[in-house]
């Protein structure tokens, strides 16, 4: 998904992250319009969701096809794209692909824990991409493709932190590097910058359009503790 700006800044800049004096200044609200319906899930895109659901924000590398992976598992509410983990206020994709946001290419999921256990969400997570590459993931170079865990619970955090410790090692036993995944609180993190309304369930509006899956073919196992 590599974009003009990306290419004109060179693979040396967009894999440094920004200082937040000098990131870009962004505005005070969406300059666009963001959709209502999930056009997949006939989901509300914000809101209200069932009593209980719980969101987690992941990032993977491209959100196109991340997203994709997340819509179809049991137990997901609802998903969508956008940016977080910077210091741009409500920035465009545009001004994210320039690396002077901060933020990484995020999927919102909201599932019901019931039928989709914070373990095996995390574990899906893990599975479905290469988090030892630092910026970057497969062909996709820059900071906003750094892989990344936000979570919103204290339960969240503990099946992020638990499922990496595990498959750590499964990595390296399989000629991988060290995970770069950051894990953090969302609090900590900044909001969550919902992505222009033709970046939601953008696979679904084209089929045949990019999806880089970049999975290690490594299974990540069940905490023991």
């Amino acid at each position: 998904m590599a974009s003009l700006f990306e290419t004109l800044l060179g693979t040396s800049l967009r894999t440094q992250m920004v200082e937040p004096d000098k990131a870009l200044k962004g505005r005070d609200g969406y300059p666009y319009a963001i959709p209502e319906t999930h056009t997949v899930l006939g989901t509300p895109l914000q809101g209200p969701w069932p009593e209980g659901t719980r969101v987690l924000y992941l990032a993977s590398g491209c959100f196109w096809g991340a997203e994709k992976e997340a819509w179809q598992l049991p137990g997901v509410v609802t998903t969508a794209v956008g940016y977080m983990g910077g210091y741009t206020p409500y920035p465009t994709y545009e001004e994210t692909c320039t690396a002077r946001t901060g933020h990484t290419e995020t999927v919102m999921v909201a599932y019901d824990p019931a039928q989709l256990s914070d373990v095996d969400l995390m574990r899906h997570f893990w599975e479905e991409h290469d988090p030892t590459q630092g910026f970057r993931q497969g062909n996709d170079v820059g900071t906003q493709y750094r892989s990344a865990v936000f979570f919103t619970t204290p339960e969240q955090g503990e099946a992020a932190r638990a499922t990496a410790a595990e498959y750590g090692p499964r990595l390296k036993a399989n000629g991988y590097g060290d995970i770069t995944t950051e894990i953090r609180s969302a609090e900590d993190a900044g909001p969550f910058y919902y992505a222009e309304g033709y970046h939601q369930q953008y696979l679904q509006k084209n089929p045949g359009g990019y999806c880089p899956v970049n999975s290690t073919g490594v299974a990540c196992p069940v905490p023991t503790a």
